[in-house]
């Protein structure tokens, strides 16, 4: 029997607006994902890759169509329910870190455990293995202000972590990085990935970052245009520490 996939979405569409300022952000979009897939997300300004994301992310919610996460129809889930998916299955990353400053990294990271109501010593720990799983096992106390944009992406990656999610969703992750920076972060997520087995959709515009994922999405006005294998990269040995 063939293996139940992770994310179903089975003729998407997204509409705002009426009339002559209706805007179909997604038209029909039919995309299947497996547990322990990398998947990477492209297109022009315009394609609907974010707001495809947002949709699987349950952060907005289809006009038309079927999004089936394990099996379940995410339609029919209250808000409450939703809400609770969002919680305990689906960690997020953003092009801005959005972290809290003059807050630590360990308290940075251990913000979403506290919303899942665990005991300060439990989220304390989980927050700590979280950052030490991106290279930052010797940065738990410093604020952001402390540490690099690459470093804060990384904190930003082990809040998304801890609460150990199925689905890691990245929307530009590399976005406000140079090109050592960005390669770093894709390294952290493919190495996630690899040896952890996690799930990662990745929203992205440079095409060297997608190489990092095993699988292109290729979007364009809100359609998907191709969907395919990428040539991923030789890794490299471990992940790198900044000073």
């Amino acid at each position: 029997m063939a293996e139940m996939p992770l994310i179903k979405l089975r003729g998407i569409s997204r509409i705002y607006g009426q009339g002559e300022a209706m805007v179909r952000a997604l038209d029909g979009v039919n995309m299947t994902v497996h547990a322990g897939e990398f998947i990477a997300i492209m297109g022009p300004s315009g394609s609907g890759k974010s707001t495809a994301m947002n949709v699987i992310g349950c952060l907005d919610a289809p006009t038309d169509g079927h999004y089936l996460y394990n099996g379940v129809e995410v339609a029919k889930l209250t808000s409450d329910q939703r809400a609770l998916l969002r919680r305990h299955y689906l960690g997020f990353v953003f092009q801005g870190y959005n972290l809290l400053a003059r807050t630590s990294a360990l308290q940075n990271v251990e913000l979403p455990l506290i919303y899942k109501g665990l005991p300060r010593g439990q989220r304390r720990d989980m927050a700590a293995e979280a950052l030490k799983k991106v290279g930052l096992g010797d940065r738990l106390h410093h604020d952001p202000s402390e540490l690099s944009g690459g470093q804060q992406q990384r904190v930003a990656i082990a809040r998304a972590l801890a609460g150990n999610p199925q689905v890691v969703l990245a929307d530009e992750p590399t976005g406000n990085l140079d090109t050592k920076r960005s390669v770093e972060i894709m390294e952290v997520l493919r190495d996630l990935n690899r040896d952890d087995g996690l799930t990662i959709i990745m929203v992205t515009h440079e095409e060297d970052m997608a190489q990092f994922a095993d699988r292109l999405v290729w979007m364009v006005d809100g359609r998907i245009e191709r969907d395919g294998p990428t040539k991923r990269p030789e890794p490299s040995v471990g992940v790198l520490e900044e000073k």
